[in-house]
């Protein structure tokens, strides 16, 4: 099933929704290929999908969730990518290391 959560992101001066699959990445990429969005949309474990393409998304059958359930989906499904952890600066400099370096683990 491929969920949506309403657009309430701001970037580039439009609203974004967060796009997710809880069977599989393939599901995932499928569905935003015959909506019409560039593989450039997809980070980590979502599409970034514009306002505008919602109401297609929808009628091709994606669900519209509360923005709280997109994490709780993914995890339940066991697709969650978060995100990297880096080095703050001041940890960076204690370190010896860049700061924004990633962080194993």
């Amino acid at each position: 099933m491929l969920y949506l959560d309403p657009p309430a992101v701001p970037s580039r001066g439009r609203l974004w929704s967060h796009l997710i699959s809880d069977l599989s990445y393939a599901e995932l990429h499928a569905f935003a290929e015959a909506l019409g969005v560039p593989r450039r949309g997809f980070d980590r474990d979502h599409y970034d999908i514009p306002a505008e393409r919602v109401p297609m998304a929808v009628w091709l059958g994606a669900r519209l969730v509360p923005s709280r359930e997109i994490v709780l989906l993914l995890r339940a499904a066991g697709l969650r990518r978060p995100k990297p952890r880096t080095v703050s600066v001041p940890a960076a400099r204690e370190a010896g290391i860049s700061a924004g370096s990633r962080v194993p683990g």
